[in-house]
């Protein structure tokens, strides 16, 4: 019963973006934030957050009586989870995606200490990850699209520090308007020029356009103590700085 719960509300986030998406539309057609979208804001961040800890409950209940778990897995918990393969993981997924909707990727690489491991939760980090990923091979695309010049690639360098392990997404995509930062972590706001069709049938996940991706991103490393922070240079590209506590070492109580 516990498994077929979480089953029915896999598709809860997008399923809200969409609403979202369609509120602003009809609503607020100006790129300003519209007046009592502070509520909106909130309500929609403690929903997400909300959900966040019910799945990781359920989630860890559940993975807790699989009667053969993997070695070194304690529930979702990996107790030796590696960065860099998790890295590696979705930088390979968001490829695909960008391959299918371009018809080509730029490369990514990755920098780091390969032996590196720390406990933390496998889907949360992918989840994170190949939402900065998606968004750097996004950028970079569609600003080398129609040039001569080579495409650089998307850099990931992950950093092994005393409190945190920090993941950086380096890309020269042209960056983030200054005007436009305040509000990249809303719900309301997209750097994609085209939206997704709300109408028509889904075809699983885009690149780009619900405007749920950063702000759901922070709040999963928020949610174990971390943080995610973007800083933009407009005219040559952006950095996205993913902080991770390591789990059992913060002595702050977890939400």
């Amino acid at each position: 019963m516990i498994k077929m719960i979480k089953v029915r509300h896999n598709n809860v986030v997008p399923t809200m973006a969409l609403g979202v998406q369609q509120l602003k539309n009809e609503q607020f057609s100006s790129r300003k934030l519209p007046p009592g979208f502070d509520e909106i804001h909130g309500f929609l961040d403690r929903f997400y957050m909300s959900r966040i800890g019910i799945r990781m409950l359920i989630g860890q209940h559940v993975a807790l009586h699989e009667p053969e778990p993997q070695p070194g897995v304690i529930g979702l918990i990996n107790t030796k989870l590696s960065p860099i393969q998790v890295a590696q993981i979705a930088s390979e997924d968001a490829r695909s995606i960008c391959m299918r909707e371009y018809g080509s990727a730029p490369d990514i690489n990755i920098y780091g200490d390969q032996n590196l491991t720390f406990p933390y939760v496998t889907s949360h980090l992918h989840l994170m990850l190949f939402e900065l990923v998606k968004n750097s091979l996004r950028a970079v695309q569609e600003r080398y699209m129609n040039s001569d010049k080579d495409v650089p690639p998307v850099r990931i360098i992950v950093a092994d520090g005393t409190e945190d392990v920090t993941i950086k997404v380096s890309d020269e995509g042209g960056g983030i308007r200054r005007s436009g930062l305040p509000r990249i972590f809303t719900y309301l706001y997209s750097t994609a020029k085209n939206l997704p069709d709300m109408e028509g049938p889904s075809e699983g996940v885009t690149m780009a356009g619900y405007g749920f991706g950063l702000p759901v991103s922070r709040l999963y490393a928020r949610y174990f103590g971390g943080d995610l922070q973007i800083i933009s240079m407009e005219g040559y590209g952006t950095d996205a700085y993913l902080h991770l506590s390591r789990l059992g070492d913060s002595e702050e109580p977890l939400p």
